[in-house]
């Protein structure tokens, strides 16, 4: 990667956008030489951002212990089904019909739970920009089926919050394994206390993380 201005100056942000993502990415590789690496070998990470609407965090939760591709497989059924992915259109589907479309016994009841959360007013989507971190994680967690994994995502895909560290993530922390070439028994406790060093950009090095993963998913850094 050429022509990156070394030690740019960052004033310290809540949020990514396109304004200042490459200029995160830039001041985490001049902090970390394994980031630094990532940069230069593969350039800016896709800065992944998602709509904050019903179908985003279903998409998300479709997205739970199963490939993304199978996630998205599951979703599209689901659009091809409703036209729109809304709560009353959740509501509509029968257990067959959820089947068909891919989703499994237990998403169907986390989903349909999100929905008559949304459609009761538990939970409003347009207020949690407004609100912290932990106050919207707090929020998506009470509901059935959304852990902490789920939050991250939201928070960094949706919010784009910039300070989060999805420690729930196979492919983050198993990247971060191999690109510092640690032990395959390096603990939950010591990635969390690498990441530290990160703070408070953790999200866009978790996608720097993602984008080394996906751009050279087997050979080791040399």
């Amino acid at each position: 990667m050429k022509n990156r201005n070394p030690a740019i100056p960052i004033v310290e942000t809540e949020t990514f956008s396109t304004d200042n993502f490459q200029k995160l990415c830039e001041y985490l590789a001049d902090q970390d030489k394994d980031l630094k690496w990532v940069l230069d070998t593969h350039g800016y990470p896709p800065m992944w951002t998602r709509e904050n609407t019903f179908e985003t965090v279903v998409h998300i939760i479709l997205e739970q212990q199963i490939s993304l591709a199978s996630a998205l497989a599951a979703l599209n059924k689901l659009k091809e089904k409703t036209n729109r992915i809304t709560p009353e259109a959740i509501f509509r589907l029968n257990d067959e019909e959820m089947r068909a479309c891919y989703v499994s016994r237990q998403k169907t009841i986390y989903i349909r739970g999100l929905a008559q959360a949304i459609v009761n007013s538990d939970i409003d989507l347009e207020s949690l920009p407004q609100m912290s971190d932990e106050e919207v994680r707090k929020i998506l967690v009470s509901l059935k089926g959304i852990g902490n994994w789920t939050a991250d995502v939201y928070l960094m895909f949706t919010l784009q919050r910039t300070d989060i560290f999805p420690i729930g993530d196979l492919a983050a922390v198993n990247a971060l394994k191999r690109l510092k070439q640690l032990s395959s028994s390096t603990t939950k406790e010591e990635i969390l206390e690498i990441s530290e060093q990160w703070k408070p950009f953790r999200s866009v090095a978790s996608m720097m993380l993602w984008h080394y993963y996906l751009s050279d998913p087997v050979k080791k850094k040399t």
